[in-house]
């Protein structure tokens, strides 16, 4: 049998304890090197919503998702009577990859001659990647100097009314504000004070949303980005007001299709038939004797489009010196696009988004006191116009 001498004994418990300070020095150096750079950190783990009471999945969403939501500031200029004067804003973004991309709202970084993004304790200088000012999405990006937390991007499709939601954003600069309501509605059509277009889809909830949670993630309890939060409804009718009104979100689906399209391209492409279409209002109507129709007038129409070839004819208006515009000569009208009545802005706007540039539309028009249809090539939107 082998048998162990003191000697060895106390050898064996020296080189024990120096390998045992060594393990603890080299875990602290990590904890504290990991302490320095607060978004290594792994995020905590949200455990299933069925299992977890309401407040725990509350406390871990916040605690997972809310350090990759950041506080976006908007420095520009902003011209009045008195002439051109500095102007900040903010609103709330969502990183949505490793590389520093980031989703807000259009609204958030429009007109912007410096951004500032602070992501937890840091700030970083931020570049416009891409706009898309007819949904009030857009996609900006910082140099991370650290690793970055993501939001997962879920899915707007199968949600519910009456479902949890979360809204995580920086209302009025506070930093990463949570609040909790539930879905009120979906499939709503929100009027875009910006681009003055209707957003198809938007989810309602009765989350607070306040000035400064723009571009912020309405999320589900599973701390996936069903939504971008985007506007609220006061009772005073203002889409900036307080949190008493009705907020909206934009929904997630509608921005993952986008998302590599903004990034790839800086703008998302959207088939045209080169010319501008006006309502045809009943004043319209009743002075130029017209039948009882409804559509859209012709306004301009622009050369090496397909609307320029195809022959369409615009409406003759003239301005005046102090800025009017009067209608002196009906052009075409359009009556339908494919088969489908074009009765409206929105209606004239929603056909043209489900075709493809470079496809064949039958437009219907009304010229010369007669119904007639007229074929149409579709070319890229201008992305300035």
């Amino acid at each position: 049998m082998y048998r162990v001498s003191g000697k060895q004994i106390v050898l064996l418990a020296a080189l024990t304890a120096v390998i045992t300070a060594l393990t603890v020095s080299l875990v602290q150096r990590a904890a504290v090197e990991r302490r320095s750079v607060g978004d290594v950190i792994e995020p905590t783990v949200i455990a299933d919503p069925s299992v977890a009471t309401e407040e725990q999945n509350n406390i871990q969403i916040y605690h997972s998702v809310s350090p990759g939501v950041v506080n976006i500031t908007n420095k520009g200029y902003q011209r009045n009577f008195w002439g051109i004067f500095p102007s900040e804003g903010s609103g709330s973004g969502s990183v949505i990859d490793t590389e520093g991309h980031i989703l807000t709202n259009f609204h958030v970084i429009q007109n912007a001659r410096q951004l500032e993004v602070q992501i937890e304790n840091a700030k970083y200088p931020a570049k416009i990647i891409g706009t898309d000012r007819d949904d009030d999405l857009a996609i900006i990006k910082v140099e991370p100097k650290s690793k970055l937390t993501v939001v997962k991007l879920g899915t707007s499709t199968g949600l519910e009314v009456g479902q949890k939601v979360l809204a995580i954003g920086n209302p009025f600069g506070l930093q990463r504000t949570m609040t909790r309501g539930i879905i009120s509605g979906l499939e709503r059509p929100i009027r875009d004070p910006v681009s003055r277009r209707t957003i198809e889809g938007a989810i309602q909830t009765d989350a607070s949303i306040n000035p400064g949670n723009s571009g912020g993630p309405l999320l589900n309890d599973r701390g996936e980005m069903i939504g971008i939060n985007t506007m609220i409804y006061s009772s005073t009718g203002s889409s900036t007001g307080g949190s008493i009104g009705i907020g909206f979100a934009v929904p997630v689906d509608l921005a993952k299709k986008i998302i590599p399209t903004l990034i790839d391209k800086g703008y998302v492409p959207r088939p045209w038939l080169g010319v501008t279409a006006l309502p045809l209002s009943a004043n319209i109507v009743q002075a130029f004797g017209l039948p009882d129709l409804e559509g859209m007038l012709v306004g301009d129409v622009y050369r090496g489009t397909g609307g320029a070839a195809a022959g369409l004819r615009g409406a003759v208006i003239t301005e005046s010196f102090w800025g009017g515009a009067s209608l002196q000569q009906i052009g075409d009208i359009i009556l339908t696009i494919d088969g489908q009545a074009v009765r409206s802005t929105d209606e004239f706007a929603h056909i043209l988004d489900s075709k493809k540039t470079g496809e064949i539309v039958q437009v219907g028009l009304y010229r010369d006191g007669k119904k007639t249809v007229v074929p149409v090539k579709l070319t890229e939107h201008p992305r300035d116009e």
